[in-house]
């Protein structure tokens, strides 16, 4: 049995789009002070703290058009859900912000793994907040969109985004370019999602083959 919020606030009528709006602000502006350091650059020289900060403010845009409409048109009230979604959410962001960069949080600072372990890590902690969703596909889409940021915003846009750990870097040879290092690794992680993709669908296949 769910249980409503009986008492809205004076003036409240629509609980729901009035909880949704101040989730939305609150990751808003926790978007906005983990990208802090981040440098915006300009229209006709993007840094890697534009895209970021537009799509925060967007997200509290929408939390304040939901925070208004909450008291102008009725909606839905609060109802007592799992708040295990919610949390992966914020979770999976602040993963990205952790790990993208260093990130310093009092004596405590995060390694900077850049966009090749940040992305996959934020894709695989944010879809579990779906309960139908499961590891295998989610690990295929990380694979997937992954590469397709590497190119589209390092290699295409050239904005200053770290993409490997420094770590990783100086495995390969002194005369590789930082551009072709990002293309194969890009090509390596496609072929891989591929794999993984055709690997999973021969084996739903077998199984429902058994299975009749």
């Amino acid at each position: 049995m769910t249980s409503r919020l009986k008492h809205p606030a004076k003036g409240l009528i629509a609980p729901q789009n009035f909880a949704g709006g101040i989730a939305l602000i609150l990751i808003a502006a926790m978007a906005l002070w983990l990208t802090r350091d981040l440098d915006p650059g300009t229209l006709s020289a993007m840094g890697s703290g534009m895209l970021p900060r537009i799509l925060a403010w967007a997200v509290c845009l929408c939390g304040v058009v939901l925070f208004v409409s909450a008291f102008l048109k009725s909606g839905e009230r609060l109802e007592r859900g799992n708040l295990q979604g919610p949390l992966l959410i914020i979770l999976a962001i602040f993963a990205f912000s952790a790990t993208i960069r260093p990130l310093t949080i009092g004596p405590v600072t995060t390694p900077g793994l850049g966009l090749i372990v940040a992305v996959p890590l934020s894709i695989i902690i944010g879809g579990k907040a779906s309960a139908e969703a499961r590891i295998r596909e989610l690990v295929v889409l990380s694979l997937g969109l992954t590469p397709c940021c590497m190119l589209v915003f390092c290699d295409m846009l050239n904005l200053p985004i770290p993409v490997f750990p420094q770590a990783v870097i100086e495995i390969f040879p002194d005369g590789w370019s930082a551009k072709s290092i990002l293309r194969i690794s890009a090509l390596v992680m496609i072929a891989a999602a591929v794999a993984v993709f055709y690997t999973g669908r021969k084996s739903g296949l077998a199984d429902s083959g058994e299975s009749e």
